[in-house]
């Protein structure tokens, strides 16, 4: 009662008071000067204190409206709290002898209901359960009330996908020291990110290692693997790590499912090839042609299994991304990895041909190393970040198409950190794509534009023309054709039926298709006489340095064989 009728942690509460109580006569400390916290003390615990020794006796449920809500009358909450305590067993409908309880307002658009559970006739009250008939009533009352519809996250499949929320104290502890991020969710990137790609256990653990995170492999009796848990390592002296099972971090991180991803296999990535582009854009380009595959997949009515493995895969690579990635674009790539957890469907068993395309994507990416942001690595990134733009709108609207209205805003999310992200890499080039475009002989233009109309259906070309995306894709295909690539069949190799009118900017997502599958290098402004003999004479006066031949990407060095993998375990 001391928080509820106080200031709160940050100030944040404004008129603390009543709205209802079990005879609606209870004291009022927050409006009636003469009221104390002692006395509204006392009444509740009435029936407690003639009860006698009593564990856990004071139950507290806060109701909290969405923020887009209406802000609801006092009497209106108070209408709320009656139907909340009757459903969950504290004071039924037409029982006179039901628990205590009050209802206190204090801004912020919530209610915190406070009871204690000893009812009239000294009996303890039956709230077992009492969680789902609350959440069935919530679901009428948003009805009735015209507010905001979260039914759909009431549900056990909703609740087992989606990340395990911090507590709390783990919240405040954050706060107190300054970090954006509870231990927790620090600890679940650290364990994804272990996980991207991973080949095997051992490997998976030794970047465990590798990254400071400490774990225990829980055993059954008989020696067989039961679970994981895992702990940040201790920032300083004398403090004790923190454990987490695996489930207590996300529902796919659990020991079963974690092997499950192994036993599915990787493809270990190809040597680098005579004319490959540079090692890091070669494996971004290859991605790309990876995620565009998925993307079709769960735009053409897939199995949920299939979107299941999608989901997984695509933050997998996501977090490969954000760990070789420029600073340009690294923190919007790994919110889009945090917000695509939670469009994660439970309850399914991923499919294995989706899982293991997109998780060797992944462990492709993750040797290919570091990449640049800009020149040929950076339009690799804009290539990837685009194709994992239209994935996010297309799990968006998969989820959407069947009511779960959360997990598609959480894509919708996604869609719009990998957006920021990809417009920090593309936007440069894009626009010396337009300028070119625009300057194209009208001959060349109409060529180009008689393409367009040839493979695409007439309403994805009239939308194609039409965008201001146009001039860079006409200067794109102008390209491929001086290359001597026919611009028609390029064209129709690489625009979907389906997936194409999903996109926000279907003239981007084939512009970056065409550069992609032609093998095009990155738009560059036209070097001056000046530059062109500065580089000349840079070139001639270098001693000592390994030129490659032109057309030949140096062989990049493989990264070393993960450490042995050292079981960090606890204390028992």
């Amino acid at each position: 009662m001391q928080y509820l009728y106080g200031p709160g942690r940050r100030n944040e509460h404004t008129d603390p008071h009543l709205v209802a109580s079990w005879d609606g006569f209870a004291p009022d400390p927050g409006r009636d000067p003469q009221a104390t916290l002692a006395q509204l003390r006392d009444v509740l615990d009435l029936h407690v204190v003639r009860y006698g020794p009593i564990k856990k006796h004071v139950y507290h449920r806060m109701v909290r409206a969405d923020p887009s809500d209406r802000n609801l009358s006092d009497e209106e909450w108070a209408d709320v709290a009656r139907r909340i305590v009757a459903v969950a067993g504290i004071a039924p409908d037409g029982d006179p002898d039901g628990c205590r309880w009050i209802a206190v307002h204090h801004g912020d658009n919530h209610i915190h209901i406070l009871a204690t559970t000893v009812r009239a006739d000294l009996t303890q009250a039956r709230i077992r359960g009492d969680q789902f008939r609350a959440e069935t009533e919530l679901t009428e009352i948003e009805r009735q009330y015209g507010l905001k519809d979260l039914s759909d996250t009431r549900t056990p499949e909703y609740r087992d996908a989606i990340p395990k929320r911090a507590k709390s104290g783990e919240l405040r502890k954050a706060e107190r020291l300054g970090q954006e991020e509870t231990g927790r969710e620090r600890l679940r990137t650290g364990v994804r990110r272990a996980l991207a790609g991973a080949a095997s256990e051992e490997e998976f653990l030794a970047r465990l290692t590798a990254q400071g995170i400490q774990y225990d492999i829980r055993r059954k009796p008989s020696g067989d693997p039961s679970g994981y848990t895992f702990a940040l390592a201790p920032v300083s002296d004398g403090e004790k790590p923190v454990w987490f099972s695996g489930s207590k971090l996300a529902a796919d991180l659990t020991l079963p499912k974690i092997h499950g991803r192994f036993a599915v296999g990787v493809d270990e990535p190809p040597s680098n090839r005579m004319g490959d582009l540079v090692w890091s854009s070669t494996v971004r380009y290859r991605a790309s042609t990876t995620i565009d595959r998925a993307t079709a997949t769960v735009d053409d009515a897939p199995w949920i299994t299939q979107v299941t493995a999608v989901v997984s895969g695509a933050i997998e690579v996501l977090d490969t991304l954000a760990l070789t990635s420029p600073v340009l674009s690294r923190k919007e790539i790994n919110h889009a990895a945090r917000a695509l957890e939670y469009t994660a469907v439970a309850g399914t068993r991923a499919a294995r041909a989706e899982v293991r395309a997109m998780r060797s994507a992944a462990r492709e990416l993750l040797y290919g190393g570091p990449s640049g942001g800009s020149g040929d690595e950076g339009a690799a990134a804009a290539t990837v970040l685009c194709s994992l733009v239209l994935l996010a709108i297309v799990i968006a609207k998969w989820h959407a198409a069947q009511g779960h209205q959360r997990q598609a805003e959480a894509a919708d999310a996604a869609a719009a950190h990998l957006r920021t992200a990809y417009g920090r890499h593309a936007g440069r080039p894009v626009a010396l794509l337009d300028v070119r475009g625009r300057q194209l002989p009208e001959p060349v233009r109409d060529r180009q534009e008689a393409a367009v109309r040839q493979a695409l259906p007439a309403d994805q070309a009239a939308r194609v023309l039409a965008e201001d995306g146009w001039a860079a894709l006409a200067a794109t295909l102008a390209e491929a054709e001086q290359a001597g690539h026919d611009s028609q069949a390029l064209l129709t190799q690489v625009a979907g039926q389906r997936e194409l009118a999903s996109a926000d900017s279907p003239a981007a997502v084939l512009t970056w298709r065409v550069r992609r599958n032609s093998r095009l290098p990155a738009p560059a402004p036209k070097a001056t006489a000046e530059e062109r003999r500065t580089r000349a004479a840079r070139s001639r006066s270098a001693t000592g340095r390994t030129i490659t031949p032109a057309g030949t990407a140096a062989q990049p060095p493989r990264p070393p064989a993960p450490p042995a993998p050292e079981t960090v375990r606890r204390t028992r």
